[in-house]
């Protein structure tokens, strides 16, 4: 309005029902480009390090800036650590990305199933299934089972199936 009619900034103010202060506020900040440039410097040299950390390179680089500023441009910058999948789901995922076999003798999936008798020893039986096939060439019940054991076991099955192309050692509810 004041640009095109030629109207004070009082006159116009008043009829737009507006106050004047908003038309005089000079934003007295110094602008954070800066500071969000070295955050960011210091986040891509600091891979692991957090807001918290960067604070304390800030301060110590003489800089008086609040830790809770330093949190919220760190967030709007989107630099937030991400959150680190426990080592049991990171197995879990590698599991999930197998392929199922498509021939017989392809993939041998093998596990160990724990009972107890009543006497209260354990047995412990290796099963080993074809996950093609579904057949099981293996199920070796024993009280004590060794690594020459599984090996041992394993080497006659195989003499007798066949070699398949991988064995995996994992549950076999899959």
């Amino acid at each position: 309005m004041i640009a095109i009619w030629g109207v004070s900034e009082r006159h116009a103010c008043r009829t737009l029902k507006a106050p004047r202060s908003t038309q005089q506020y000079k934003s007295r900040s110094d602008g954070q480009a800066d500071l969000k440039h070295r955050i960011k410097e210091i986040a891509e040299t600091r891979v692991r390090y957090g807001y918290r950390r960067i604070h304390v390179l800030l301060k110590r680089e003489g800089r008086a800036i609040n830790a809770k500023r330093v949190y919220r441009l760190y967030h709007e910058m989107g630099l937030q650590l991400r959150k680190k999948t426990p080592k049991r789901r990171v197995k879990a995922k590698l599991r999930d990305d197998r392929k199922d076999a498509t021939i017989v003798n392809e993939t041998w999936a093998m596990d160990f199933i724990h009972d107890q008798l009543v006497t209260g020893r354990k047995l412990r039986v290796l099963t080993v299934v074809d996950t093609f096939t579904r057949f099981s060439p293996v199920i070796d019940p024993r009280f004590n089972y060794k690594g020459e054991d599984v090996v041992q076991t394993l080497e006659r099955a195989c003499k007798v199936f066949g070699y398949p192309k991988s064995i995996r050692s994992a549950p076999l509810n899959r």
